[in-house]
């Protein structure tokens, strides 16, 4: 039977990889989108694929949409966005990446037990972090509302998971980036920028501090790792890392001298853009996904912010 996946917040840099992936691997893809309108275009004309209106603040709805679609897979990245966005409305991020989780998860036990759920996590559940680097056994503490609600729904996983039986996942996901990346986050918003700058169309860019730290990877890799997680014989949940830190000063550093121009001239440093400091590292120990899975990055960093600067030069021109 062809498989059919059911991909939740497919708009998104991580939604859209994975349709393509899995219709590369001969899936049947339905994508979730709020309205229909907002459709991106690397969406547009992908065969194998198409698009529904979702709400996931209702349960019938829910239950619904399961009865019509009939997916053999659920990959859930439907969620408010992160980046600068973690403290806004803490109501609503409850809501949509918290509690909408549960009732997806809710939904399978009424539909079709049967069905092979993932569920994007995010490294924000470690927050203030008493070790490093992190793995699947390291201590959740969050220090955003973003990441209250990601624990509270990876709670729910394991809960459904061993509770109810549901083959359940949940992929820790550190921070990953793309050129279909927004420009809330600061990757793409130093790239643009550089871009920018290089055109002459402004001056300077304005950020916080440059030495925060954080473990980047390629968006494509880690949704690929989603797929193998729904694959294996049991259900569980993978740290899926690059294991590497890099601070916010080194992608500024690649971004402009890939395009001849050193940072140093451009780039302004205000306090009031700065998060609070961190004493240490968010890094993810992946070994777990690279022994069980046979998971890998296939992107270095510096290879990963060249791409997103080649890619914005296109779009500029």
């Amino acid at each position: 039977m062809k498989k059919r996946a059911l991909i939740t917040g497919v708009n998104g840099q991580d939604g859209s990889y994975l349709a393509e992936y899995l219709i590369g691997c001969g899936y049947d893809v339905i994508g979730t989108l709020r309205s229909a309108a907002y459709r991106k275009d690397y969406l547009l004309n992908l065969e194998g694929f198409e698009c529904v209106e979702a709400d996931f603040t209702s349960q019938s709805k829910i239950n619904d949409l399961l009865l019509a679609v009939k997916p053999t897979e659920i990959y859930n990245f439907a969620a408010y966005s992160s980046g600068s966005g973690m403290f806004d409305d803490p109501i609503e991020i409850a809501e949509i990446n918290g509690v909408s989780v549960a009732r997806i998860l809710e939904g399978i036990v009424s539909i079709d037990s049967n069905i092979r759920f993932c569920q994007a996590s995010s490294s924000e559940m470690f927050g203030f972090v008493d070790e490093t680097p992190q793995s699947e056994n390291t201590r959740f503490n969050p220090r955003t509302p973003y990441g209250a609600a990601k624990l509270y729904a990876h709670n729910m996983v394991n809960i459904y998971r061993k509770h109810f039986g549901v083959f359940a996942c949940s992929a820790i996901l550190y921070n990953h980036e793309s050129p279909r990346r927004g420009l809330n986050f600061v990757t793409r918003k130093i790239v643009n920028a550089a871009v920018s700058i290089k055109n002459k169309e402004t001056d300077k860019l304005t950020l916080g501090a440059l030495d925060v730290k954080r473990d980047w990877g390629f968006s494509e890799d880690y949704v690929k790792a989603m797929h193998l997680m729904l694959q294996y014989g049991y259900p569980d949940d993978y740290v899926i890392a690059s294991g590497v830190a890099h601070t916010v000063r080194d992608i500024c550093q690649i971004a402009f001298d890939h395009l001849g121009l050193d940072y140093r001239k451009f780039v302004e440093v205000t306090q009031s853009s700065s998060r609070a400091p961190e004493t240490l590292d968010l890094v993810g120990d992946s070994s777990k996904a690279r022994e069980i899975l046979g998971w890998k990055p296939s992107l270095e960093f510096a290879e990963l912010i060249r791409m997103m600067v080649d890619a914005e030069i296109k779009s500029f021109k």
